[in-house]
């Protein structure tokens, strides 16, 4: 009798798997789309260009302003994806992690701790080396991690989903008050990073890629590696260890590169929300649950939604230009209170 209640619930959680030629069939779909995003973040903006510029771009040649154009938008683009990327893969581990259906950087205060300790180090320090706004992001995120982490935990029942959910918010509202209060008083800062504080990828150069690739490629893979782990730790913490799972291990490292991920999207873009928050739950909806598919198809579709807003925020608005980050936010919005809706902040 025991080994058949026990295996009651399977059944009911049958519906979430996928086959695998269905994974195959989105994987192959996003990667498509993005291809397309990519073609219009290079073929439109400020001033529209031709097939021809953008070929001609392709090939270096800049003769014309159309093709100068093309050229500016190429680290642009490529920029605008690695950011996605990183925060969706970011967000997606965060939630597995914490099993928070709402966690996300910038809900959980992350982001918002890596844009102040970028902030104080350069308005108290003097920091002006690009690698040097890594290593504080970095560093600043995971603080803030940690502080979130220990509210969220206080009281009764430990870290549940609406408490960290709170405490996230709480602390992002206070670190960004906190920003604006060391930025206003300096104006030389103010005017350089006020655009940086909304999060955006238009400052966007090769230079800046090369420098935060690698750091974002580690993290990612990170993330990656402990796919299997965080398909256990959806089992809770007893089975998870029950099955040989290291849950502290599992816990500490994947947070780490969710961590590395964060900070260092939000060094180079600024911090921009919700992208951590949406991708994952509609990636959830099209390939199930299985970290193993749903970390590289949140990497495409967070990579395709940012380039998208990016695309979106520069042909509202011609000749000027809305941030992603205010773009993310609108879209973000209303998803999150449909998430709360749905999930009645439970855990997954």
């Amino acid at each position: 009798m025991t080994i058949l209640q026990t295996r009651t619930p399977l059944p009911a959680a049958a519906p979430l798997r996928r086959p695998v030629s269905v994974r195959l069939a989105w994987l192959a779909a996003s990667a498509a789309v993005l291809a397309l995003l990519c073609v219009a973040s290079v073929a439109f903006g400020a001033r529209d260009v031709s097939l021809d510029d953008i070929v001609a771009a392709l090939g270096g040649r800049t003769d014309t302003v159309g093709q100068a154009a093309v050229v500016a938008r190429i680290p642009r683009t490529v920029l605008a994806m690695l950011v996605g990327a990183a925060l969706a893969l970011a967000g997606t581990t965060m939630q597995a992690v914490t099993r928070n259906p709402l966690a996300d950087p910038g809900i959980l205060g992350v982001s918002g701790g890596a844009a102040l300790a970028v902030v104080v180090g350069i308005a108290f320090f003097g920091l002006a080396n690009p690698f040097s706004y890594l290593v504080v992001a970095i560093a600043g995120a995971a603080a803030a991690a940690v502080f979130v982490y220990a509210v969220g935990s206080l009281g009764r029942g430990g870290a549940t989903p609406l408490k960290l959910a709170l405490a996230g918010a709480a602390s992002s509202a206070a670190f960004m008050s906190l920003v604006s209060a060391v930025l206003l008083p300096r104006v030389d800062v103010m005017d350089t990073f006020r655009f940086w504080q909304v999060g955006g990828v238009g400052g966007a150069t090769w230079e800046r890629i090369t420098m935060v690739a690698p750091v974002l490629a580690a993290g990612a893979l990170v993330c990656v590696l402990f796919a299997r782990g965080m398909n256990s730790l959806a089992l809770g913490d007893d089975l998870a260890a029950g099955l040989g799972e290291n849950v502290v291990r599992t816990r500490l490292v994947s947070s780490a590169g969710a961590v590395v991920l964060c900070g260092a999207a939000t060094a180079v873009a600024g911090p921009i929300g919700f992208v951590g928050l949406v991708v994952p739950h509609m990636c959830r909806l099209l390939v199930g649950p299985d970290h193993r598919w749903l970390l590289p198809f949140s990497a495409i579709t967070g990579a395709g939604l940012l380039v998208a807003a990016d695309v979106i925020g520069r042909v509202v608005a011609r000749p000027e230009e809305i941030q992603v980050g205010i773009v993310t936010a609108i879209i973000g919005a209303p998803v999150f209170i449909w998430i709360v809706r749905r999930q009645k902040v439970r855990e997954l």
